[in-house]
């Protein structure tokens, strides 16, 4: 949330408006401030790279969806896992794929409570989409991945993204059911609690 200054939305058209903001500001404001009633969703994305495993962490994509859930409505993030360079190329081919399943989901006789669901399509066109899975999230261990260097004038300058990244995880994890060419979703919730560590407790939590 931008907190240390003012925001300015922008109505371009009928319904639409543009916030010069966080994707998480974008939903607070437009539920608390623009709409004249609050949505029924809220739908963020679709976001160009995929957010899978830890990704969820710093997704301003799914941090949108979060927003929406913390705000009581039934919240959903969309992201395109594929190679960004093809991103807008295959992605007009699964309109009607994604529209068929935010239909779906929007129609569920009971939305899963206290979740949002983190949808990842598949980088591949529509009619090599397998189908659907739902799926937890997988690990991800990047290596290499920030690269030191100079700027124009010779200052040192760090730059985070690049090297090399391994996926593991069970057979139902996000990125599997992605590299398999399904469209995975995962059902997330606020609360990071590690329920298992707080029965253990006995065993590592010295009481002071």
């Amino acid at each position: 949330l931008t907190l240390h200054h003012p925001l300015r939305p922008v109505q371009l058209g009928e319904r639409r408006w543009q916030v010069d903001g966080t994707p998480t500001d974008c939903v607070m404001l437009a539920c608390e401030a623009l709409l004249d009633v609050r949505p029924d969703f809220v739908i963020s994305g679709i976001n160009h790279g995929p957010n899978m495993g830890e990704d969820v962490l710093y997704s301003g994509t799914v941090a949108a969806a979060m927003e929406g859930l913390a705000l009581g409505i039934p919240s959903i993030a969309v992201s395109f896992a594929g190679s960004i360079l093809r991103a807008d190329a295959l992605l007009d081919t699964q309109v009607e794929l994604l529209r068929s399943l935010l239909n779906t989901l929007m129609s569920l006789p009971a939305f899963p409570r206290d979740t949002l669901l983190n949808v990842n399509l598949p980088g591949v066109v529509a009619d090599q989409v397998k189908g659907y899975r739902l799926t937890r999230l997988g690990r991800r261990v990047f290596s290499d991945s920030i690269t030191r260097m100079k700027d124009p004038w010779g200052r040192d300058i760090l730059w985070i993204g690049g090297g090399s990244v391994e996926w593991s995880g069970p057979d139902d994890s996000d990125f599997r059911a992605v590299h398999d060419g399904y469209v995975s979703v995962t059902p997330l919730h606020l609360d990071l609690t590690h329920r298992a560590a707080l029965d253990a407790a006995t065993d590592w939590w010295p009481a002071p």
